[in-house]
Formats: structure tokens, C-alpha cells, sequence
């Protein structure tokens, strides 16, 4: 019989980051910083579909926002802005009530829960986000995820000719280009590389071809949380392979609570509540029902398959 790949002990919790992990966006720490108005800002971005397409260019709605933020930092309205200086910025991101210590907790509940020990269940967590992969670095809750899925930006290309004259390191240069780039749609491919361990696998991609039950985090132990209509796509991902999920909604300033609900009425969310995670919370109490209703099914599942091992024989007398 061929090893396993993966005991599948691993309960994957995946965080959409604005507005869910924070309580607005996380863009606003870069708007302060250079005093831009971010309500302006915005409102540029709102047009750019229908102003590229007046020239015949397609425009991606989820992701116009980083080449405008480009055009800023290249008309000297950003000057400096470069990966360092967008962690430095990250660090100034408020966290939503309860963070980040439920992060750390819900990992010492299930780890130091004497059944759940014995078979090694672990709950890692995630950020899949449309923002700033190096704001979200640079916040309260970068050094306590596993690894983190969201937009990247170059500072230096490589210029032609690079592969035989390598460019020389100079240290840290304003962003100019895109590197990586994750819109609400690409988000449900994060999830798929968390499912088949992408990110703790050099050999293994997306597009891998492994067997569900050979894959590191199956869907059924993924939780999903997020805020809004934007998560569709990720919900649906969830709700169609058993996984679970939350939306969130904002006490704080205009709330999103319909939009919210309405996700509930249509059953693309299997819960919603506030954006509080602190213990005792309904929020805090629904996800760690969810994580310890994983890791007995786990158990059960594992304890059942060591069940129906055949008895070792006995003496013959």
C-alpha cells in the first residue's frame, strides 16, 4: 500500500481581510499617510471600467484599484512607497474586536483538548484578500497565519537581457509594477491550493492531480469568513464540497448587515454575525463550535478505521 501523502488531521480557518479581520480597508493607513482623500480616490477607481472601456480596454473591475494605485505612486503622489514602506504602513491597521488573539486561542483549544491531541488535529489559518499582500505582512496578524494570499507588487522589473546580466540589489524602490494579482473569483483558487498543499509542497501546484482523499486539508475542514457579496464565489466553493461558512457584518459605522442577511436568506452563508471575536461572543462561539464539530468528525472517522482492524490471533489451547 503507497504512503499517504496527508493524515488530513489539519482544520484550515481561510479570513477575508477588509472588513473582516479589520473593520475597513486596509488602503485608508496609505491614504492618511499621504493625505490623499480616499473618498475621491475611490471614486476614480468606480470608473475606470467604463472610462478604459470608451478606448477600447477591458479593465478588471475586483483589481483596477492597483494600477491606479500605481498612477499615483508615478505622479509623485505617493512618493516612497515601496513593499517595506506598505508593512511599516500595516503595522497602523486596526484589528476588529477579539484579534488577534482568537487566532492564537482557537490553535491552543483544539491543540491542548486531550482527545484531539492523540491524533495530532491542528487548526492553521489563512488570509485570501483582494488587498496589499505586504500591508496585510506588516499587520497584528501577519507573523500568526500560515500564509497569506492577496496582491504583490514589484519594485525593480527585470529588465531585458536580466537571465545573463543579473540586476544589482539597491535596496528597497517605489512599486511600478503588478506581480501577483487575486480578485474575487481567482480567491476560490487560493482555496483549492490550500486543499491540496500548495504552500507546504514545492512539487505540488493547483492544477496537481491528487485524489481527495491524498489532500492535505479537505474542504469539509475548511471555515470560510468573510463580509459580503464580493465572497460569493468562495462560499459557493464551500457550500458545494461541505465546508463551512461565515459572514461577517460591522457594528461599527455603516453597517453591511443586509447585504449580510441577504446572503443567509439565499443559503449561500450557513451563519452571520457581528465582526466581534471575543470570547463569548456569538461569533466566537459559532466558529469554535464549528472547529471542535471538525476535529470530533476527525476523530470519529479515524477512531472507527482503527476499529475495524482485524484482532491480532490469540493462542490456540
Amino acid at each position: 500500500m503507497p504512503i499517504a501523502l496527508h493524515t488530513q488531521t489539519i482544520i484550515a480557518c481561510i479570513w477575508d481581510f477588509d472588513k473582516t479581520l479589520i473593520p475597513g480597508y486596509s488602503q485608508q493607513v496609505i491614504f492618511d499617510e499621504f493625505g490623499i482623500d480616499a473618498g475621491s480616490f475611490w471614486d476614480e477607481v468606480n470608473g475606470l471600467v467604463e472610462a478604459y472601456a470608451q478606448a477600447d480596454v477591458l479593465v478588471a473591475k475586483d483589481t483596477a484599484y492597483l494600477g491606479h494605485m500605481l498612477t499615483y505612486v508615478k505622479a509623485g503622489l505617493m512618493p516612497g512607497l515601496s513593499n517595506t514602506k506598505l508593512r511599516e504602513l500595516g503595522a497602523r491597521i486596526p484589528l476588529n474586536p477579539g484579534l488577534p488573539e482568537f487566532l492564537t486561542t482557537s490553535q491552543r483549544l483544539i491543540v491542548e483538548d486531550e482527545r484531539y491531541a492523540r491524533h495530532d488535529i491542528k487548526v492553521e489559518h489563512y488570509v485570501v484578500s483582494t488587498g496589499m499582500r505586504a500591508l496585510i505582512e506588516g499587520s497584528a496578524v501577519g507573523e500568526l497565519v500560515n500564509a497569506i494570499w492577496a496582491n504583490d507588487f514589484i519594485e525593480s522589473p527585470m529588465s531585458p537581457g536580466y537571465l545573463s546580466n543579473p540586476p544589482a540589489n539597491t535596496g528597497p524602490a517605489e512599486i511600478s509594477q503588478v506581480g501577483y494579482m487575486i480578485d474575487n473569483t481567482s480567491k476560490t483558487r487560493a482555496v483549492f491550493e490550500i486543499n491540496k498543499g500548495v504552500n507546504v509542497l514545492d512539487d505540488v501546484d493547483v492544477n496537481t492531480l491528487i485524489q481527495p482523499a491524498e489532500r492535505r486539508v479537505p474542504i469539509p475542514h475548511m471555515v470560510y469568513i468573510a463580509d459580503g457579496p464580493s465572497d460569493i464565489p468562495v462560499f459557493s466553493v464551500m457550500n458545494q464540497y461541505g465546508g463551512h461558512n461565515l459572514a461577517v457584518f460591522s457594528s461599527e459605522g455603516r453597517s453591511n448587515f443586509e447585504e449580510v442577511k441577504s446572503l443567509q436568506d439565499q443559503g449561500r452563508v450557513q451563519m452571520i454575525g457581528a465582526a466581534d471575536f471575543t470570547e463569548g461572543s456569538v461569533t466566537y462561539l459559532w466558529l469554535m463550535t464549528t472547529l471542535r464539530q471538525i476535529a470530533d468528525r476527525i476523530c470519529d472517522a479515524r477512531e472507527r478505521y482503527v476499529r475495524e482492524f482485524p484482532g491480532a490471533p490469540g493462542h490456540v489451547t
